[in-house]
């Protein structure tokens, strides 16, 4: 979100090579971030410059619940996201260990820890699940959970 208002603040377009200096920060080092951004579809990216897409504009005018929606949505259009979250419904104990995530990532080719922390961090941010730091656990979001049974009558 923070390289997608830099971008709106720079007129909606820069060279990478500058959006890294306003951040402090070597290319390589926001090369992932733009790379998410791109997947889903909020920037385009050509001869070393980002563009704010329409879709980018349209998130960054809006609240940050509807942030959180459309992000929701974008992600679950891609199969990594909707992969982990039919694993966490359908595991019997509704969690994904980060090792298990991880091993989802090497399978797909991006098995580095900064691919593991985006992952989470997006997934966090859109609601699609939360993450347990000290478990290093993944769970189904609030919203997401599926209702437990009511509770029958017990003879009372």
């Amino acid at each position: 979100m923070g390289l997608l208002v830099l971008l709106k603040d720079h007129g909606g377009a820069e060279d990478l090579a500058l959006l890294a200096d306003d951040l402090e920060l070597e290319i390589d080092e926001i090369l992932p971030a733009v790379e998410w951004a791109e997947a889903l579809g909020l920037v385009t990216v050509g001869d070393g410059r980002a563009v704010l897409s329409e879709v980018g504009k349209t998130l960054l005018s809006g609240n940050i619940r509807a942030r959180k929606t459309q992000i929701r949505d974008r992600l679950k259009n891609l199969k990594l996201f909707s992969h982990i979250v039919r694993s966490l419904e359908s595991s019997p104990d509704h969690q994904l260990t980060s090792e298990q995530v991880a091993e989802m990532l090497a399978r797909i080719a991006l098995p580095s820890e900064d691919a593991l922390q985006h992952v989470i961090n997006w997934g966090r941010f859109a609601d699609l699940f939360r993450f347990n730091s000290e478990e290093n656990v993944l769970t189904p979001s609030r919203s997401r959970a599926k209702p437990k049974a009511p509770l029958q009558n017990a003879g009372v």
